[in-house]
């Protein structure tokens, strides 16, 4: 029989039942001993049960768990505690708080008793039985403060120490850090099961030091230790509630794991990229801190992760709505910003950090050099305040156990219930606590729990001032459908600070705000279920109807995609009725023979007419239309406007740039303004009336923005503003799968002084024509020509595919790989650049230029003027330098060399345009902000993470950094807000060059354009205005006939803001005629040249001088004019 340790006190009874636990010959005849003395302890009064403990039973218990001579001693004792942690608890608080010490003292290290498996089982017992006295609900009267004590003692307390002990054994880790994951796990559930937050925000306030706790394991050589730890970390980051940053957990668990530098970089990159939605609580600044405080302390953090780490920290203070955990967690932040302002290498560094400081300061309301005195109640604090208030009642024999664990215990509990503002709970703890230890039992308890709680929310309101939320009158005639209050902001940028949104039923709001305010965002929010307040999608269908491409479906037929798009959205039955399918796109306007069309052939407009027949089918209480009349034409507006006002049961959200429309649907505005967003009853013009500085959104003349567009630069050999340098001639093209061509026997021309606007109904082969005449597509009938040297800024009618590949990189960058070679990538990827099988066997004949000397054409290595055209410096393959050949153009094109000539013309044109533009990041900053976007964001930001509009102007930037001389814009007022639609229309009015235009919006046109040619059914139907008939090239109709009158060129003045985006540079096709017709520009015929007078020689000397004196003061690049009087 084994040896049974003495018991601390001579008690024969529990001296009987200890030695029938110790003495028992199975297991389970132990356990049953281990039972009766349990039953025995909770039979005992409270006074009388602690003593016992203390001095009688865990002493004897503790020792025999150690017992390293008799594996029944060990799993006896643990055996015996596991019983209590099943019994106790639930009949007495305390018993807790002196049982759970046993943990850390023995039960964890016997995990690692591998050779005696009972012992390994009856420790797992012993910790089964704690988590399971913990895991009770809080609706539970058998255990009603298992959150408080769990989350605060055992987590914050036992389990952490024992984690950071050096003296703690590999399985005990793991065994103290599976219990963690455990009570982590159960939190989270309480909270999404339960909607029980106390438990999780409680525990998601210890998230750093619980974090520190789980540090060490990460690291351990021992493989399943590190397993563990991972796990554990996993799990207590899941305390993090905000849904915004849950994307990214696993990045930050791997930043934690990893601690090097580069995971520390990417972290904060991630973060700045993300978008903000939800408020920012403790549990998640408990998380982030120590992250942005280990990169603003490092001296080894590039400038711009300081930068991104800023402008984050500068972030998350603005979204910490509670200004008292600002007051927690910022002043451990404001040091490092405060450095970074003073010692940054970078100006721009420097100025981001000081407007954070600016804003860390705000927060906690202090001046500079003031301290802040309204910090947080700490333990110490806490623990004297308890002395006071409950330290004289405490019964004679238990203040030893006061004085040693009950006041420290409840002095870290107190503190952190108080934290969050849980009055109701702090008396709870306690009364359940003080109850038993104090004089007068609980009537005495409560009293000076009672006392105690009202003291510290007295104290809080005094420290802190009182938090009330705002009044809100209702109509009572309205159902109010939403009411949320919220943040939204984009990594480094706050686009709404606490602010809220109210939406009654059968209203039609209209979203107003600059571009980037984030209008988008806002709607996207809400309709991936993000937004904080917002109802979900089962208490309130809401529907996005967004203009988005259809990637990889683009080869789907109508009906199937739109039933697919149904059935993945949820709407299953829906989405196979396609009988109901085929109706609502009827009374959209689909006819049967478009039911049979592919998704990628339709049109903008009738694509967004298919996203609106789709959300008719989701039958949606609440309609998010983001530009719902971009691509549409006026017919398919007027029934967009029908359809919103004809449903009373639908509330709409709307975001749109057309004013018309606003003015027409809208039943209210709501407006950004200083991050809040403000509602106005009426429609845009009762908006106006009461904020008259929103009449950009009415008036395009009346926008504060402005634009500066650069001039484009000479074009040598014109002269003349109404010279023809691109033109059309009765072109025709199908495009592959069509049934009939998109475009018939079309033909129009382009000079520098043109604002032309093509229009036309959906479908009638705008698009198609810009394509042709831009070189995006091949000609199969008819001739495209343009002028050698010229350069067309393209922007496309999905403008945003110009940069749709290059989303992680930010608009500088864009820039800078596109034109990084000296000519515009953008330009190769055009089909009239692409060679073809025939064009490749033709760069592979032997050719004769008349020499008699058959060879092959390497490459084109230079030009120069010739005559009224140009002759190209030919390389022969195997043929050193001195061999090249001058060969005329007509010449090349004769021999079938259109490609390469294209080519060189691409890379010369280019060259000129280019040729004195710096593509260092200062010079890309100014055009960027000259074109409307932020400097910061064209350098720092993402275009990912970038507006519609702000897109649109990265692109338009992009396509007017080679100094375009025509610029093609296809749906140019898609995306922008009103204010940079109407800077966008001054600058073209004062831009150099020739425009030729897309849109729907005819304000935008009539404000620029002085001719329209109208397109229908894929032909050019008529004109209104005119054009130049210089040189015999006239604009005619579909038929090939056509008058052209002249008209005054454009005016020379530029703008004066800036706008944002790029687009392609020299998209334009050129040279696309039959042998001998190339275009030659010839003007007009000039009479044979007269023998000049003395006199008349001395005047061409003196212009000649002037003409060269004006060329050496003109930009670096620009061509020596010849000295000639011929066009003079």
């Amino acid at each position: 029989m084994p040896s049974i340790a003495p018991a601390a006190a001579n008690d024969s009874e529990y001296q009987h039942i200890l030695s029938n636990i110790f003495t028992a010959k199975t297991s389970q005849a132990s356990l049953e001993a281990a039972i009766a003395l349990s039953n025995r302890l909770s039979s005992l009064p409270s006074s009388s049960l602690h003593h016992t403990l203390q001095v009688n039973i865990l002493p004897v218990l503790v020792k025999n768990a150690q017992d390293k001579k008799s594996a029944v001693n060990r799993e006896s004792g643990l055996i015996a505690l596991g019983s209590l942690f099943e019994t106790l608890p639930t009949s007495s608080a305390m018993s807790y708080l002196l049982l759970t010490p046993t943990l850390s003292q023995v039960v964890f290290d016997s995990l690692a008793d591998t050779k005696n498996g009972p012992v390994k089982e009856a420790a797992e017992y012993a910790i089964q039985a704690i988590y399971t006295i913990l895991v009770t609900t809080a609706a539970s009267k058998v255990n009603p403060i298992s959150t408080e004590l769990g989350v605060s003692y055992l987590s914050s307390m036992i389990l952490t120490n024992y984690l950071t002990s050096s003296k703690a054994k590999p399985q005990g880790k793991i065994g103290a850090l599976d219990l963690l994951s455990k009570l982590a796990d159960r939190m989270v559930s309480l909270s999404e099961d339960l909607g029980d937050d106390f438990g999780r925000e409680l525990m998601g306030r210890q998230l750093e030091g619980l974090i520190k706790g789980v540090e060490g394991g990460l690291f351990d050589v021992k493989a399943d230790v590190a397993k563990a730890a991972v796990n554990c970390l996993t799990k207590l980051t899941g305390l993090v509630g905000n849904e915004d940053v849950r994307p990214h957990m696993p990045m930050l668990v791997k930043t934690l794991r990893e601690g090097s530098h580069q995971a520390l970089a990417k972290a904060i990159h991630d973060l700045s990229q993300t978008t903000f939605v939800a408020l920012v609580t403790s549990p998640l600044l408990s998380l982030l801190t120590p992250i942005l405080e280990r990169v603003l302390g490092s001296p080894q953090t590039g400038q711009e992760v300081l930068r991104q780490t800023v402008v984050v920290a500068e972030n998350l203070t603005k979204l910490v709505h509670d200004p008292i955990e600002a007051r927690e967690f910022l002043p451990r932040l404001l040091p490092g910003v405060e450095r970074v302002e003073g010692f940054s290498s970078l100006p721009e560094v420097r100025h981001l950090a000081k407007g954070c400081v600016k804003v860390m300061r705000d927060a906690m309301k202090l001046n500079d050099g003031e301290e802040d005195t309204s910090k947080r109640f700490t333990k110490e604090e806490v623990r004297a305040k308890l002395e006071e208030l409950v330290g004289a009642n405490i019964l004679a024999e238990e203040k030893k156990l006061w004085n040693d664990t009950v006041r420290d215990v409840i002095s870290e509990l107190v503190k952190d219930i108080v934290a969050v503002r849980e009055w109701e709970r702090v008396k709870k703890v306690l009364v359940n606590l003080l109850s038993e230890i104090i004089e007068g039992g609980y009537d005495t308890a409560a009293i000076i729990s009672e006392t105690v709680a009202s003291w510290f929310e007295e104290e809080y309101i005094r420290r802190f001032g009182a938090l009330t939320a705002p009044k809100i009158v209702h109509n009572p005639e309205e159902v109010e459908i939403v009411n949320a209050t919220f943040s939204l902001a984009y990594g480094g940028m706050m686009l709404l600070n606490h602010t809220n949104l109210r939406l009654v039923r059968g209203h039609r709001y209209g979203l107003c705000g600059h571009n980037g305010a984030g209008k988008s965002t806002l709607m996207r929010s809400i309709a991936e279920g993000k937004l904080e307040g917002f109802p979900s999608k089962d208490e309130l269908r809401t529907c996005f109807v967004e203009h988005k491409m259809q990637g990889e479906e683009g080869d789907t037929d109508i009906l199937t995609f739109i039933s697919r798009s149904l059935i993945k959205a949820g709407y299953v039955e829906v989405g196979n009725d396609l009988n109901k399918v085929r109706e609502v796109l009827e009374h959209v306007g689909f006819d049967k023979q478009r039911f049979e069309q592919n998704v990628g052939a339709l049109s903008g407009g009738w694509k967004m007419k298919l996203a609106l027949a789709e959300a008719m089918l989701m039958k949606a209480d609440v309609l998010l239309l983001d530009e719902p009349t971009n691509h549409l034409d006026v017919t398919n507006v007027k029934w967009l406007q029908n359809y919103l006002k004809s449903h009373t049961d639908i509330t709409s959200l709307i975001v749109s740039h057309d004013s018309g429309f606003l003015d027409e649907v809208c039943t209210d505005i709501i407006h950004y303004e200083n991050k809040k967003l403000v509602h106005y009853k009426g429609n845009l013009s009762e908006f106006v009336k009461v904020r008259p500085e929103g009449k950009a959104y009415y008036t395009l003349s009346a926008t504060n923005v402005q634009f500066r567009f650069p001039s484009p630069g000479i074009l040598a050999g014109v002269k003349s503003m109404t010279r023809s340098i691109l033109k059309m001639t009765n072109v025709t093209y199908t495009y592959p799968g069509a049934s009939k061509p998109s475009l018939v026997n079309a033909s129009i021309s382009v000079a520098l002084s043109s604002r032309t606007a093509i229009l036309g109904p959906n479908g009638a082969g705008k698009s198609t024509l810009i394509k042709l005449l831009t070189g995006e597509l091949i000609p199969q009938l008819g001739v495209v020509e343009k002028h050698p040297q010229l350069r067309i800024g393209y922007v496309a009618q999905h403008s945003l595919k110009h940069v749709e590949m290059h989303l992680e990189k930010s608009p500088s960058q864009y820039l800078q790989w596109r034109y990084a070679s000296g000519a515009d990538k953008e330009v190769a990827m055009k089909e009239s650049r692409k060679l073809t099988v025939e064009d490749l066997a033709q760069l592979d004949k032997m050719v004769d230029i008349g020499d008699g000397k058959p060879k092959r054409i390497d490459l084109l290595v230079g030009r120069q003027k010739y005559k009224k055209s140009y002759q190209y410096e030919v390389q022969w393959q195997g043929l050193l330098p001195k061999h090249n050949t001058m060969v005329s153009r007509e010449t090349l094109l004769k021999l079938g060399f259109h490609k390469l000539v294209q080519e060189f013309d691409d890379k010369e044109s280019a060259r000129e345009g280019l040729g004195y533009r710096e593509l260092t990041a200062q010079a890309i900053r100014e055009h960027y902000e000259k074109c409307g976007v932020p400097g910061d964001i064209a350098e720092h930001n993402e275009i990912a993470g970038l507006s519609g509009g702000q897109k649109v102007k990265v692109v338009l930037a992009a396509c007017l950094w080679t100094l375009p001389h025509i610029l093609v814009l296809d749906e140019p007022s898609n995306y922008l807000d009103r204010d940079s639609l109407g800077a966008l229309s001054l600058a073209l009015s004062e831009f150099k060059g020739g425009c030729l235009i897309i849109s729907h919006n005819s304000e935008f046109v009539s404000s620029i354009c002085t001719e329209q040619i109208h397109v229908d059914n894929g032909r050019i139907v008529g004109r209104t205005g005119g054009l130049p008939n210089v040189g015999g090239l006239t604009v005619q109709d579909g038929t090939g006939s056509g008058n052209s009158s002249v008209r005054p060129g454009s005016s020379a003045v530029s703008s004066m803001q800036n706008s944002p985006v790029a687009s392609a540079y020299n998209s334009g096709q050129e040279d696309n005629a039959p042998d001998g017709e190339s275009m030659q520009f010839k003007g007009r015929k000039f009479a044979k040249k007269k023998k000049l007078t003395r006199a008349q020689l001395k005047e061409r000397e003196v212009r000649r001088r002037l003409r060269y004196i004006e060329w050496l003061n003109s930009p670096k690049g620009t061509p020596r004019p010849p000295d000639t009087d011929d066009e003079e």
